[in-house]
């Protein structure tokens, strides 16, 4: 059941029903046509959240993830058949349905040392963004930072506000980052309207 407010929800079948439900009761509706522009983000968007909810099912029902990989290539194997590019085949999802999580040189890493160190990463997703709470059995934005600085080649930071003992904290790993050929842009002041950057 909708409730009263703002949205900008793509209109389904489900939310055109309510819709009129709720016209006829006398409530006030507005709708407006998806910007062509702006077409793709948004439907992509929602179609994001419907197959969620279908892969969720497939699971609910006792479906493996061979299952819910099984139905990601039929979509794929959809969007090649509506579109006729062929190169849509090589984004099918491989049967060991498995993520990559690195990729480096051997030569050119920890790796040519120890063949068996373990590479340093963030415990929080790099694929998505994540919310620090402080909490005591969350991880901790500090920690974090420096993982992402020690496996990353390029740092662009906006800063609004900072205060040293913050900065003090991931200072040295920033010296070691720019040492070893990285390149970083940092912009502050932003809130002042100052918008000023600096490299390196």
């Amino acid at each position: 059941m909708l409730k009263q407010g703002l949205y900008e929800q793509l209109i389904n079948r489900m939310i055109d029903a309510e819709l009129k439900n709720a016209e006829s009761q006398g409530m006030y509706t507005n709708a407006a046509p998806v910007d062509a522009g702006e077409a793709s983000k948004i439907l992509s968007q929602y179609l994001s959240e419907v197959i969620e909810k279908g892969l969720d099912n497939v699971r609910d029902n006792g479906g493996s993830l061979t299952d819910q990989i099984a139905l990601v290539n039929k979509l794929v194997d959809a969007v090649k058949t509506e579109t006729r590019e062929d190169s849509f085949d090589e984004l099918s999802a491989d049967q060991r349905a498995e993520q990559l999580l690195a990729l480096f040189d051997k030569k050119d890493s920890i790796l040519a040392v120890n063949e068996k160190a373990q590479i340093v990463r963030p415990v929080t997703s790099l694929a998505h963004s994540s919310l620090f709470t402080g909490a005591v059995r969350e991880p901790q934005l500090g920690s974090e930072l420096k993982k992402e600085i020690a496996s990353c080649d390029r740092i662009d930071m906006l800063v609004s506000f900072i205060k040293w003992s913050g900065l003090r904290q991931i200072l040295e790993d920033l010296k070691f980052f720019v040492q070893r050929g990285g390149h970083a842009t940092y912009y502050h002041d932003i809130v002042h309207g100052s918008d000023r950057s600096e490299s390196d």
